[in-house]
């Protein structure tokens, strides 16, 4: 998960370190062919969070149905999809509130 929300340190945050953001470069990720449209639906519809005061809740679940059935998914196939983008929220969630 981190791989998708990574960027490499600022000047400002290595300094006094000896390390230049240069040294820093993204991750590599394989993809399994099974996580792929988890993960394309997912980056569509990443920017529909509900929050409250506390922070996030999770993922606007009107979007990610609007975009499941974009995709003509049902049944088993579509519960599949939909558990894999239950757990890239679920550490989307823990990583950009601070706990991952």
């Amino acid at each position: 998960m981190g791989a998708l929300y990574w960027r490499a340190p600022t000047e400002a945050e290595l300094a006094g370190t000896g390390l230049k953001a240069k040294h820093f470069t993204a991750p590599e990720v394989e993809l399994w062919p099974e996580c792929a449209l988890p993960i394309t639906i997912y980056s569509r519809v990443s920017t529909q969070w509900r929050s409250s005061a506390g922070g996030l809740i999770g993922l606007d679940y009107q979007e990610v149905h609007r975009e499941l059935e974009r995709e003509g998914l049902e049944g088993e196939h579509r519960e599949e999809v939909m558990a894999g983008i239950r757990i890239i929220e679920a550490a989307a969630i823990s990583l950009l509130s601070g706990e991952g």
